[in-house]
C-alpha cells in the first residue's frame, strides 16, 4: 500500500492563517479519511484539531444515517473532543487530542484515530445498509 505524508500546520489563533509546520507523518492506510488537519495553541497546551469524514461519496440518504448510527464515543479514549459537523457534502467529525513533539507518538495517535474511525464507519454502513426507506423523502 502507498504511504501518504500528512503535514500539521500551526494555525495562528488571531488571524487564522497557518504560520509554521509542525511535523509531518507518514500514513499507509486510512488517510483519505481526513478532512483536514492543524494545531492550534490553546490555554491548555497545543492540541491538535482533526477533521475526519467518510471514505466513500454518500448518498443523501446515508448522511443523517450515519450521524445517528456513528458512535462518537469509540474515540473517547484516545481524543479530548468529539464533535459532529454538519454543513459539509459529506459528514464530518471534529476531532481534537493534544500535540506531541514526538514524532512517534503523533503518528501512532493519528493511525490510531483513524483506525478506530474506520472501524466506527464499517459498523454504521452494515446497520444503516437496509434503512434506505427510513431516510429517504419521497
Amino acid at each position: 500500500m502507498d504511504e501518504t505524508v500528512i503535514v500539521i500546520m500551526l494555525k495562528d489563533n488571531n488571524t487564522g492563517f497557518l504560520e509554521k509546520e509542525l511535523g509531518s507523518y507518514s500514513l499507509s492506510e486510512n488517510a483519505g479519511m481526513i478532512y483536514n488537519i492543524y494545531g492550534e495553541d490553546t490555554e491548555d497546551g497545543r492540541r491538535v484539531v482533526l477533521r475526519l469524514t467518510c471514505d466513500k461519496e454518500v448518498e443523501d440518504w446515508e448522511y443523517d444515517a450515519i450521524f445517528d448510527y456513528y458512535d462518537t464515543e469509540a474515540l473517547a479514549g484516545v481524543t479530548t473532543h468529539v464533535a459532529e459537523e454538519d454543513g459539509h457534502f459529506n459528514p464530518i467529525w471534529l476531532v481534537q487530542f493534544p500535540y506531541s513533539d514526538v514524532h512517534e507518538e503523533m503518528e501512532n495517535a493519528i493511525t490510531n484515530i483513524l483506525e478506530i474511525h474506520k472501524k466506527e464507519l464499517l459498523s454504521v454502513y452494515d446497520a444503516i445498509a437496509d434503512k434506505k426507506d427510513d431516510y429517504s423523502e419521497e
